[in-house]
């Protein structure tokens, strides 16, 4: 197979079909969309027997537990798969919506409609939902895409793709709204990631190694976040209750996510009360910390922190933890360290929460609340295709709406300009 040919063939097809989804009515997405769900529960035993396939290739290459983990399949799975489809069917269609319009001295009236993006590309690695998830959110939103998963989950994918095909033609769209790649060739990446005849923004999910080659490779506009360095500051008129659920919450609820805190930045009024409680909280969860030298005083058995702790996102039970002399000196040290992702401060005081809303520019900034929370399905987006810390068009939770553009629409009764 020759990568440039085929891509192209997928590009040309896939603009092809983007023309036809844009202009479909909800009632025909939402019937593709229920019945790739239907098909997947159908095709449930044949999806799960391409995943132990993928999962026994990867016991041979001797790839991690937790690679393992996000790669393998279960009925549960499959049937959770099923149901996030039926989910995005039952949103709100943000594609033709119109803001308030505005009257002009004119006499026109000057609005906004929500379209479609048109063609958008989407790399990924190990974890086969991502194939449905994100196939359900294109076609919602009115947009074809182009899908290329990891090669270690190539047989899972393609049993989903197929699945999914069989949704569109029950609803009678084009096979060319969901494309799965099929082929594992690295050169298909870069070939795909340079199309912009044909893809008009490409998407990644994965590690950063992943991130970083389609964000330095690509000719097409690009959504993404490289890492997720995320930071709680506790303010000294924080409430200490509040302040330890949120740090342990903000840790350990999940060590491998993007929006799990990796530094903990504590005003130096607190320290003595509130180190010596959170750290007992994380050392009975096993979460090793690594602390300035304020820090080492008041915490057991923490180790002191290097200056490449303050860049790391660990993915891991471990925490950077800093003592802090004022709110200034915490905005400062998350706008130097930080990856614009989330980052959240605790404080009963509201001018000092309001100024950290304003000054600390992520994609998400909270008030007395645990940065997990970061996340499109907590924020009512009902699903997301990803996390943007892009400052143009979408940025944090991208869900439906993050899929459409807006163009300028305008009503008129036979105006003509002077």
């Amino acid at each position: 197979m020759n990568p440039n040919h085929y891509l192209r063939d997928l590009g040309e097809t896939a603009k092809k079909a983007s023309r036809a989804i844009a202009s479909a009515n909800t009632e025909t997405k939402n019937t593709a969309l229920v019945a790739m769900a239907d098909e997947l529960i159908k095709q449930k035993s044949a999806v799960l027997i391409a995943n132990k396939k993928d999962v026994d290739n990867a016991k041979k290459n001797n790839l991690t537990d937790a690679f393992i983990d996000r790669l393998t399949l279960t009925e549960l799975t499959v049937t959770n798969m099923a149901e996030g489809l039926i989910q995005i069917s039952k949103l709100p269609d943000p594609v033709g919506e119109i803001s308030v319009l505005t009257p002009q001295p004119s006499g026109i009236e000057v609005g906004k409609m929500r379209t479609p993006i048109g063609v958008i590309g989407i790399i990924y690695e190990s974890r086969p939902n991502v194939t449905a998830d994100a196939a359900g959110l294109c076609l919602k939103s009115g947009n074809a895409v182009i899908l290329r998963g990891g090669s270690e989950s190539f047989h899972s994918n393609q049993a989903i793709g197929m699945c999914i095909t069989a949704g569109l033609k029950a609803a009678r769209l084009p096979e060319g709204v969901v494309q799965v790649i099929d082929t594992t060739d690295r050169e298909a990446v870069g070939q795909l990631i340079t199309m912009s005849d044909y893809v008009d923004v490409i998407i990644p999910r994965g590690g950063k190694g992943l991130v970083e080659r389609i964000t330095n490779e690509a000719k097409i506009p690009v959504i993404k976040h490289l890492d997720g360095v995320c930071h709680v500051y506790v303010d000294e008129e924080a409430d200490i209750e509040k302040a330890l659920a949120i740090a342990e919450n903000a840790k350990t609820q999940r060590y491998g996510t993007c929006n799990t805190m990796e530094t903990l930045l504590v005003h130096e009024a607190l320290a003595a009360s509130f180190l010596p409680k959170i750290g007992e909280r994380l050392s009975a969860k096993a979460v090793e910390i690594r602390c300035d030298e304020v820090g080492l005083n008041y915490i057991n058995n923490a180790v002191c922190a290097e200056e490449s702790d303050w860049y790391t996102e660990y993915l891991a039970p471990i925490l950077a933890i800093k003592v802090v002399a004022n709110l200034d000196e915490a905005i400062t040290h998350i706008s130097h360290y930080g990856s614009q992702h989330t980052d959240a401060i605790v404080t009963e005081n509201k001018s000092k929460a309001m100024r950290f809303m304003k000054e600390v520019d992520s994609s998400s900034v909270m008030v007395n609340a645990s940065t997990r929370f970061a996340d499109g399905f907590e924020y009512g987006l009902g699903a997301e295709i990803g996390i943007s810390t892009n400052k143009l068009h979408a940025r944090g939770p991208v869900g439906l709406e993050g899929l459409t553009s807006l163009k300028w629409v305008v009503f008129g009764n036979g105006e003509i300009r002077n």
